[in-house]
């Protein structure tokens, strides 16, 4: 297939579009970001891109904080509206029913209504062009507790997230594999050679040494 070459623009997809918080308990804000992904992982870091001319820029560079509330994709319609909405004219929390939730050490709050959430506090700015990069630390995982299993272990799958991409919203499909799958051997073939293992093992008895009776 013949392949074409167009100028470079930001196709990167998918990418995941998520609704950073910032402000306060008292005016919160919230506007949609789809420049944002992980940059290290000990210690965890993340970033967000904004426009120096939004509301949200100089709330955040002013605070040094802000919260990534990852949203279902049964709000995408709440995802779009405030990312074309300004929270200078609009109180995005309650044209959007959002209830702001505190998180202990942050001014900001979360969206009670979307289970997952990081909060984020500041450690750089870096001016890149039509974008200024934010990139933190990511202090707190909140999440829903409904999203566990009885091993406390995290089901990402019932979070019901979504996708951006070029300019179009997608709901997360099925699952097709999981970290390390394409090196790992087969379950069945693994639990045969233990089976085969524990065989071979359990029919050759241990040495015991006899005990002589004392004259």
């Amino acid at each position: 297939m013949k392949k074409l070459i167009w100028p470079g623009a930001t196709l990167l997809a998918p990418v995941p579009p998520v609704i950073v918080t910032c402000g306060s308990m008292e005016k919160p804000n919230a506007i949609t970001i789809g420049w944002t992904g992980i940059l290290n992982s000990h210690p965890p870091k993340t970033y967000i891109s904004i426009r120096p001319e939004r509301y949200s820029y100089n709330i955040i560079k002013e605070s040094g904080e802000f919260i990534i509330n990852m949203p279902t994709a049964k709000l995408v319609k709440e995802i779009d509206w405030c990312g074309v909405r300004s929270g200078a004219n609009e109180d995005k929390f309650k044209a959007m029913n959002f209830t702001p939730y505190a998180v202990d050490g942050f001014n900001c709050p979360a969206i009670e209504e979307i289970p997952l959430a990081l909060t984020c506090r500041v450690t750089d700015i870096i001016p890149l062009g039509s974008h200024d990069m934010f990139m933190a630390d990511i202090v707190n995982v909140v999440v829903n507790e409904d999203m566990l299993d009885e091993k406390g272990r995290l089901e990402i799958e019932k979070a019901g997230l979504m996708a951006y991409a070029h300019g179009q919203y997608f709901e997360l499909g099925k699952k097709i594999g999981s970290f390390g799958f394409s090196v790992k051997k087969p379950e069945k073939q693994a639990k045969k050679k233990a089976k085969s293992f524990q065989q071979k093992h359990a029919s050759s008895k241990p040495y015991v040494k006899k005990k002589t009776a004392k004259k």
